[in-house]
């Protein structure tokens, strides 16, 4: 059974899983915001409502050896130079059920020098998260795609950028943490900084 994360939780993902995991699946979905004002039919409130129905936001995973940026993996570069990181694609509006988004992470091929994989949700169109409702993020086990942890967000605000959790090797072994910083930038480049203080 998932365990639902709080802000700041860490947890062990071979103890959560029960197994020593190879290949995880970090999926990322969110909705755009629905205000219901403008009602026009049975799917009126679904898809039109006044908060335009769409929302781009980008999720992405950088990379990080120590606090030094190694590689990003986001819209833009679909997979790590070194192969263990592959984005399935860009999702322009939020809508559809499930993940939005998903970085498939081959653990065993993630470089020794790399410390911490960062996840990341940035507005590329410059929306703030005022106009996001049911954003989160989710670990699956790669072999059976059996969800291990998520951590959903509360946080709604001016902010548009979100500094969503971190898999970190700790004593040999790989660790979720749910971080949930709020950040500012519109794209990956824009949240290295913000990410390297807190590593």
């Amino acid at each position: 059974m998932a365990i639902n994360l709080e802000k700041g939780q860490k947890i062990s993902l071979s103890k959560e899983s029960g197994a020593t995991l190879t290949k995880v699946v970090m999926g990322l979905g969110w909705d755009a915001k629905q205000t219901g004002e403008k009602k026009s039919g049975l799917l009126g409130g679904l898809f039109g409502g006044s908060g335009g129905g769409s929302i781009d936001l980008d999720a992405s995973c950088i990379m990080f050896a120590g606090n030094k940026e190694v590689d990003a993996i986001y819209f833009g570069r679909l997979k790590s130079k070194d192969g263990s990181i592959v984005h399935t694609g860009d999702n322009r509006t939020g809508k559809g059920d499930g993940d939005d988004e998903q970085i498939i992470v081959d653990l065993s091929r993630v470089p020794e020098n790399v410390t911490a994989l960062v996840f990341t949700v940035n507005s590329f169109s410059g929306q703030t998260f005022d106009e996001v409702e049911n954003a989160y993020c989710r670990l699956l086990d790669g072999g059976n795609q059996n969800e291990i942890a998520r951590y959903t967000l509360t946080s709604q605000g001016a902010h548009t950028a979100q500094i969503m959790a971190k898999l970190y090797r700790h004593n040999g072994e790989w660790k979720m943490h749910a971080i949930g910083e709020n950040a500012t930038g519109r794209t990956i480049e824009d949240l290295f900084q913000p990410i390297s203080l807190l590593l």
